[in-house]
């Protein structure tokens, strides 16, 4: 800029002079003063989150830029991380904490910080589980105080006398808070009440899927509608609850891939109907469970996609830690003609772990001593 206006003032030798040395003198301030300024405010952050909070110094020069600068005298930082302190956070705890939210070590510890945690107390958090609560959402700090006391007001009239639950609510999604939620909530409980469920059913729903209950309430409408129509669950039946709280979470991308993942092992849209309308929860495995289940069942044992579907426990259970130990044993037990009545895996599999190790470790125990401990070993 300096240049271009010398240019246009180059017919006046004086003026050209003149604005020339206005010029280097802003220059020199501006270049020698300011930045000196910012570089010690950003310095003094530095210093405090390496010092302080056990950053790295490039970690903490990378989180300095995204809050306002340290200015000499400001004890807030120091506040706030011996406020931490006390109330039970881990010094590796607070890293995490200031690493995701650095704009909290310029909260006001008596106004905003003090009142929260002692509404939280007395909701019944305490201890780690307090700490898990804080750690989990610093954003909850963000929230306004009266935004903050409103929502829990909310929570205490929803599910009632029922302190314990609140207080799950919150270790679950501490993120709640940000939202405004005795405007968000009301149209999707009159819209689940329509549709069926019960104060008891929204109760838990809420508990097991909180993000579902403060979607827009047309999303809720197309779960509804999906279930019902796409999936064949009528509202009467039980799963029709069950297939709402299956897949109220899934964005369209993440279900309809899911759902190929069962037709890239031969599965047929009738056999994924059989499956849901059975067992919804099926949906909720993750994509990678989903696949080493069916590799499994399928190309392994050679299992028909029309079997699992009939039996879509096989595909929640635990591969590693359930299937493959009990499938060893199973195996084994077939191999040296133990097996005094007829069983198939599926009922092996679904034996609670008292019944299994009754039923197929110990009446064997003579016969096969190592069996137990084979059986220990595989699931470890």
């Amino acid at each position: 800029m300096c240049f271009t206006l010398i240019f246009r003032l180059s017919n006046n030798g004086a003026k050209r002079h003149l604005f020339s040395i206005n010029c280097t003198k802003f220059q020199l301030f501006y270049y020698s003063t300011a930045p000196a300024n910012v570089t010690n405010s950003s310095n003094l952050l530095v210093d405090l989150l390496v010092n302080s909070v056990g950053f790295s110094k490039e970690k903490a020069i990378s989180t300095s830029t995204k809050v306002t600068c340290l200015k000499p005298g400001n004890n807030k930082p120091n506040l706030v991380l011996n406020f931490f302190e006390q109330i039970g956070l881990h010094k590796t705890q607070i890293k995490t904490l200031v690493s995701a939210y650095p704009g909290l070590l310029f909260s006001d510890v008596d106004n905003t910080l003090k009142p929260k945690i002692k509404v939280l107390q007395e909701v019944g958090l305490s201890g780690s589980n307090l700490t898990r609560v804080i750690t989990r959402s610093g954003a909850l700090f963000h929230t306004s105080l009266d935004t903050f006391i409103r929502n829990l007001d909310y929570l205490r009239e929803l599910l009632g006398s029922d302190v314990d639950s609140v207080a799950m609510v919150i270790k679950r999604a501490p993120w709640l808070f940000s939202r405004n939620l005795p405007k968000a909530m009301p149209p999707n409980i009159l819209l689940l009440e329509r549709v069926g469920f019960s104060s008891m059913d929204i109760n838990k729903f809420f508990l097991n899927r909180p993000l579902g209950m403060v979607q827009k309430t047309e999303w809720l409408e197309s779960v509804v509608r999906r279930v019902e129509k796409d999936f064949g669950i009528p509202r009467g039946s039980p799963m029709f609850k069950h297939g709402i709280e299956a897949i109220v979470n899934f964005g369209e991308s993440t279900l309809k891939m899911k759902l190929e993942i069962f037709r890239s092992f031969g599965w047929l849209d009738s056999d994924i109907l059989t499956m849901v309308q059975k067992l919804p929860y099926c949906l909720t495995a993750s994509e990678a469970k989903l696949r080493k289940g069916l590799e499994f069942f399928m190309n392994e044992l050679g299992y028909k996609s029309s079997y699992i579907a009939s039996h879509p426990t096989l595909l929640k259970l635990s591969l590693e830690k359930r299937v493959l130990p009990r499938n060893e044993i199973f195996k084994l037990l077939k191999e040296k003609l133990l097996l005094r009545r007829r069983l198939c895996l599926y009922t092996v599999v679904s034996y609670p772990e008292s019944k299994f190790i009754e039923n197929c470790v110990l009446p064997f125990r003579y016969e096969l001593p190592e069996l137990y401990e084979l059986y220990m070993k595989s699931k470890g």
